[in-house]
């Protein structure tokens, strides 16, 4: 069985999409499938190496690579353009692509449907549309779309995409409900999560070289790492002013790792609130992921009140299987708090309050036997629920069984 999927960033960006992805897609080349990523031409850094390059190929851990160029700026109208050259480039593709081939399509772009609908129509192929966030409503909520005609023709496009998608793929719950109330038939929409590799992530000591490197070994630190983006900034300037409130416990450390469109704003806020118990850290090299949470007490995982219901970062499945206790800054009726307090893996708190957040820190410094307790119950619900081979396997019957159909 031919497999094309379909995913804007892949390996060797940062994030976890291409490192989903490509453990996907290799997972699914070991079975015997013949797999091919449809991706772009990463965007600095790592671009380097494809300079001068519209189209580039090649081969990785058993399946095909073809990369596309897009621009690369982090601007949200230069993203949006970016989504746009992709589904362009997408749709060429689409004249290789053969009857009964499955493409499978990850989300967003939205506009990746349009390739779905084009492919069933013109070439027969079965589609799997793989929604991780919920578009054009993250868009809405975050206010980069406004205007109210705008507004009203994505949501239009949106309902038109589900509409001619046979097959709908959901991470959560949540994401089935959504689409269920927007009209789609709920027999066309799966949930299988997002996983992780309970193998690679796993708890270790916090007194390890990385901790001792950053001096976080000593410390009860409190840490978020991941992208920092217009879905997060909100909560994490609210855990800023929570880091100047406890300014008073020198134990007590806050520690900010990764990169994004927002992080330039964020630093700015801990400059001005002159917080001297903070500590940014760049992205780290995926097999340093380990040590890295490993050197946390707690680990934040932030949502803005508005975007709470509309999306399961996949970071809370790597701090699971790392075996810290986790603290959701999320809406109390989203699915991160339901996993989290449903799992008794960590604790959740409105994402505005700062009082909250503050006094909550507080309290799980104090409470050593209830951090370990929440540890265990992460790394159990991990391996249980969220295990790569566990739910890989579960997406491949999911593809053949859309093959077959």
């Amino acid at each position: 069985m031919k497999i094309y999927i379909h995913t804007m960033y892949s390996l060797p960006e940062f994030g976890s999409a291409p490192i989903l992805m490509d453990e996907l897609a290799t997972d699914l080349a070991s079975k015997g499938h013949d797999v091919e990523v449809i991706t772009t031409i990463p965007r600095p850094p790592h671009r380097k190496p494809f300079r001068g390059l519209m189209i580039a190929h090649e081969k990785r851990n058993g399946y095909s690579v073809k990369r596309y160029f897009t621009n690369s700026t982090v601007h949200h109208i230069g993203r949006l353009i970016a989504w746009s050259i992709y589904t362009f480039f997408t749709m060429l593709n689409l004249f290789r692509v053969c009857k009964g081939d499955v493409l499978f399509l990850r989300l967003p772009p939205l506009q990746l449907g349009v390739t779905g609908v084009i492919a069933k129509k013109w070439k027969g192929v079965k589609i799997l549309l793989n929604v991780q966030d919920i578009h054009p409503d993250l868009s809405i909520q975050s206010g980069l779309l406004r205007n109210s005609r705008a507004v009203r023709w994505a949501q239009k496009f949106e309902k038109w995409i589900y509409k001619y998608s046979e097959n709908i793929l959901v991470i959560s719950d949540g994401f089935k409900r959504n689409l269920v109330d927007k009209g789609v038939e709920p027999s066309k929409v799966k949930i299988i999560p997002n996983w992780v590799d309970t193998d690679l992530l796993k708890p270790l000591p916090k007194e390890n070289p990385f901790a001792k490197k950053h001096s976080l070994d000593k410390k009860f630190v409190v840490m978020y790492s991941g992208t920092i983006s217009i879905s997060s900034i909100k909560t994490l300037e609210f855990i800023l002013e929570s880091a100047n409130k406890l300014q008073g416990d020198k134990d007590i450390l806050f520690v900010i790792v990764g990169e994004g469109l927002k992080k330039p704003d964020l630093e700015r806020k801990a400059r001005s609130l002159e917080l001297k118990n903070v500590l940014f850290l760049p992205f780290q090299p995926y097999e340093d992921l380990p040590a890295l949470l490993a050197s946390s007490d707690v680990l934040l995982v932030p949502l803005d009140k508005e975007k709470s219901l509309l999306s399961v970062p996949s970071k809370l499945y790597n701090f699971m299987a790392a075996g810290r206790p986790i603290m959701g800054l999320a809406h109390e009726d989203s699915e991160v708090k339901s996993i989290i307090e449903g799992g008794k893996c960590g604790v959740c708190v409105p994402p505005e309050d700062v009082e909250i957040i503050a006094g909550t820190i507080q309290e799980l410094k104090s409470s050593e036997g209830r951090l370990a307790e929440m540890a265990d119950n992460a790394r159990r619900l991990a391996v249980e629920q969220y295990s790569k081979t566990r739910v890989l396997d579960n997406l491949e019957q999911l593809i053949v069984s859309i093959h077959e159909k």
